[in-house]
């Protein structure tokens, strides 16, 4: 499964809204350097989805804001 997640880092909480069922918007406290800010968008959506961190990967737009993970059941 493909999720694509638009994320604003540096925000004043964490959390997660759906706009549809593989479109996420992710708000993280972390900020954008040196992956922080895609680890954290990574341990939100594991406990959303209730699945193990190393089932999600990013692939594609590891520097921007629009990103896509690869989650496997």
């Amino acid at each position: 499964m493909i999720i694509t997640a638009h994320v604003k880092p540096n925000a004043s909480s964490n959390r997660v809204e759906w706009l549809d069922e593989d479109t996420v918007k992710v708000w993280v406290t972390a900020v954008p350097e040196k992956g922080k800010a895609n680890k954290a968008v990574v341990e939100l959506l594991s406990k959303e989805m209730r699945v193990a961190k190393s089932r999600i990967e990013l692939i594609r737009g590891g520097t921007a804001r629009m990103k896509q993970f690869e989650v496997q059941k």
